[in-house]
Parts: structure tokens; sequence; C-alpha cells
């Protein structure tokens, strides 16, 4: 984070089963039965205050009970049809909607391409709980589902996070929902930072559009204190850092001389730290 001025990131403990597990997964089906340790997440996020921001990842299968008790210390919820073998319309992931919606969190989701887990199953969803703010994580699974954005676009609780898709899916994303729907992401550790904000760099978006998608957005779905304009590092000005950064992974404290902003990371309890987060 440090090496790319990033300020703050929201964390899940998602990285539960082995990335060859996970792929066959997504590709054939299935459900893993490996639990999130969402307590660690919480311990670690607490502490770095003002730096990480946990965010409970939940199995509807089992997880309804402990999230509607433990959840309100968390700042988002998130559930994947990809580890968990879930349908959109089962009646355990409602329950953990309406919870979310109860602690006034945000939902973040990424959608397959099967019966009961694709966009069009999610805008659904969405419709069933205007209440609550989805985000659509990797625009889906592909990095080309422009067409889940037609299924989206009429939902005004969805945003789009665009972490691991291409270029060309995250500027129909802006231009069709909006800058305002749009949030920068990792997903580290399996992402670099650095692809990531070269990404967003190719959009050319106007200045108060990036201050939307790199940091304004995150804020307002996390519920967080915007605070003042960050001030904006250049990719170039990023790339430097990291070059010079140790390559030793560690926790940075907060950091009130850090320039920039959020995203989205996600916590590999095998990899260390992971997932939601963000930056200009």
């Amino acid at each position: 984070m440090d090496s790319h001025g990033i300020t703050r990131a929201a964390v899940s403990a998602g990285g539960v089963v082995p990335l060859q597990q996970l792929s066959r997964q997504i590709n054939d089906g299935g459900r893993a039965d490996a639990r999130a340790d969402n307590a660690a997440t919480f311990a670690t996020c607490k502490r770095a205050p003002g730096r990480l921001v946990p965010v409970y990842f939940a199995d509807p299968l089992r997880d309804v009970d402990a999230y509607s008790r433990d959840g309100g210390r968390f700042r988002g919820l998130e559930i994947s049809p990809a580890v968990h073998g879930f349908r959109y319309d089962d009646a355990g992931v409602a329950e953990l909607v309406a919870a979310a919606g109860d602690a006034g969190h945000s939902v973040y989701t990424v959608t397959l391409a099967r019966a009961g887990a694709r966009s069009a199953d999610l805008a659904a969803l969405a419709r069933d709980f205007p209440h609550v703010t989805f985000v659509w994580g990797h625009c889906g699974h592909t990095g080309l589902d422009v067409a889940g954005l037609d299924d989206l676009a009429a939902e005004p609780n969805v945003l789009a996070e665009i972490s691991g898709c291409l270029t060309v899916t995250a500027r129909a994303a802006v231009d069709r929902l909006g800058a305002g729907r749009v949030l920068f992401g990792t997903e580290y550790p399996l992402q670099a930072h650095s692809v990531e904000l070269a990404k967003v760099a190719a959009l050319h978006l106007s200045p108060a559009d990036r201050h939307r998608v790199l940091w304004a957005n995150a804020c307002r779905v996390l519920g967080e204190d915007p605070g003042p304009a960050p001030q904006m590092k250049t990719t170039s000005e990023a790339s430097r850092e990291a070059r010079r950064a140790p390559s030793e992974e560690r926790i940075p404290g907060a950091n009130s001389d850090a320039r920039v902003d959020f995203g989205w990371i996600q916590r590999d309890r095998r990899a260390g730290t992971g997932f939601l987060a963000g930056k200009e």
C-alpha cells in the first residue's frame, strides 16, 4: 500500500481455497466447505485503524447466524458463489442480504456463467433489496462481461468493481453506469497494484471522475469519512516508488503522510494480506 500511495483498503478473508480448486469450481461448479477466519481479519484491521477496513466473508449455508450476531463490527459483507456454490435466489442469501441491510453494509459478490449466479440473477436480487448496495466484483468473472453491464445498469443500487477485468470492460462500466457507480480495486495478492492503476490511467478519466472511482465511491459504499480530497500521484510516481520499495510484506500503521486513496483488497490466509484496495 505504501509503495503505491494507498492510504486505506477494505479487507476480506476470501482466499479460503487453493486457486486450482477455485478455478475448477468456477468452470464446473461445486462447493468448498472451507470457512473464512473473519475474527483474524477483524483483529488485523483493528491493529491498523484508519488504514484497513474489515469486510465479513460469509457462507450463506452456514454463516447467517454468525454474521447477524457479529457482523456489526465489520463494514461490509462478501459472498461468493464460486467458493460456496450457491444461487442468488437461495434462502440463505436473502437472509444474509437482509442482515447486511440492517447493518448498513454493502454486499460484494462476483457473478458466474451458470444458472442462479449470473448477472441477471444478481440484478433480480438487487431489485428485491433496493435499500442494499451491491458491488459487482471484477465486472463478472470473465473480464469481458459487457453484457452483464446491460443486466445491471437499470439497478441503481449496484456498482461495478473493475479489478481483473479488461480495460474495454472498465471503460464500458464508466460509460454505461457513470463514474459514480464504478469502484477501483486491486484483487491483491492475486493481482499487482501497478497493473490495476495502469488500467485506470488508460481510461483517461476527468479529475472529478478519477476521484469518484478511486476514492469517493468506496468511502460512500463502506461508510468511510472521505475527509479532504487526497493529493493525487501520477502513475509514474507510483511506479518509481514501487521499484524503490522493500520486497517484504508488512502491515503498515496509520500514516498521515500517505497520499491517496481506496479500493478493494482480498485477504488470503496463506499469502498474507490481499483484496479490496485503492489509490490514484
